[in-house]
């Protein structure tokens, strides 16, 4: 699908197209790392991405774009019309940041705190968002300023919440992110005929970009696991039923099935294998409200996370099975 007018070789681009998008990737290139250094000092988290949202869609206008905001959130949506006829192609980025503490020691670095699930939690971009946003405000001013050249249209989908959410919804089968935004017109007027989008990684040397045919990243689903135990005394533990030692054998299970699906954990993106890792973020424990040291905690309910290339990801978790306390 070629983006530009002018006779093209198989890639859909002249040596001389390519040469000038280069020109003006290096004459951008400051700012572009000026924005990057400027979004990560100013992390958000996923549902709240209100600073970074409104840095895009000003930047956006300015460009002349037609801009739509608060899409499935705090999506942002610019639309660049070229002045020749031809397809839409979208091109998408993720803006939320991640609740972790940065200790890298930047004179950039964030110090930003926000509430996350009630508790207030340091908040960094640790997963390279802060570059996918400047890379896309990179190329919409770029492919803004051959607009002439330009056949068919460019959407530029800015999407939050791509790593969860921060907060319990009041309704929690309610989209967010990707499917909040496709559900509120993300991808229609004009319809999508394809997209792109990219994933920075420290995998790869710097300068290279790697591809694959299906899929390359993976999908994750979060699930809960309740381990009910039965109190006793701790001199008599054969008396009760210890959840935290069950816990302790379903954590360790979990990690051997995942070892065991993967015929490398250290695969690149675009290698053969297909992996699938399922990862325990949390475990909690409950005790009863009168009960001291001695005793053995009742509940603790495990958090946690699947990720695989195989979809889809719901339909493949086992159902649990159910063992009550004997």
């Amino acid at each position: 699908m070629a983006l530009f007018s002018a006779p093209t070789t198989a890639q859909g681009l002249t040596a001389e197209q390519v040469q000038d998008l280069g020109r003006r990737a290096d004459t951008l290139l400051p700012k572009m790392v000026a924005w990057r250094r400027d979004i990560h000092q100013h992390p958000e988290l996923s549902g709240q991405e209100v600073r970074t949202s409104k840095l895009v869609a000003d930047h956006l206008r300015a460009l002349g774009l037609e801009v739509r905001t608060g899409v499935g959130g705090h999506g942002v949506v610019g639309l660049l019309k070229g002045d020749l006829p031809g397809k839409v192609v979208a091109l998408r980025a993720d803006m939320d940041a991640l609740p972790v503490r940065e200790i890298t020691g930047l004179p950039f670095a964030s110090g930003v705190t926000a509430r996350n699930f009630g508790q207030v939690s340091p908040v960094m971009h640790a997963c390279g968002h802060d570059g996918h946003v400047a890379i896309l405000m990179g190329a919409a001013e770029i492919l803004a300023g051959m607009r002439s050249q330009l056949r068919g249209s460019v959407k530029f989908i800015f999407q939050p919440a791509e790593e969860g959410r921060s907060e319990e919804p009041a309704d929690p089968n309610a989209p967010f992110g990707a499917r909040a935004m496709v559900a509120d017109g993300a991808l229609q007027n004009p319809k999508v005929d394809a997209i792109f989008g990219l994933h920075i990684t420290p995998s790869l040397p710097t300068g290279t970009i790697a591809y694959r045919s299906g899929p390359a990243l993976a999908g994750a689903d979060g699930f809960r696991i309740k381990v009910t135990g039965r109190q006793t005394h701790g001199a008599q533990p054969w008396a009760g039923v210890d959840p935290i030692v069950a816990s302790a054998q379903i954590v360790t299970g979990l990690r051997r099935s995942s070892a065991g699906s993967s015929r490398s954990s250290r695969s690149l993106p675009c290698s053969a294998s297909v992996p699938s890792m399922a990862a325990t973020g949390k475990i909690l424990f409950r005790t009863a409200s009168k009960c001291s040291a001695r005793c053995a905690p009742l509940t603790p309910p495990c958090a946690p996370t699947r990720r695989s290339a195989l979809l889809p990801l719901p339909n493949r978790l086992p159902r649990p099975a159910v063992q009550k306390p004997r």
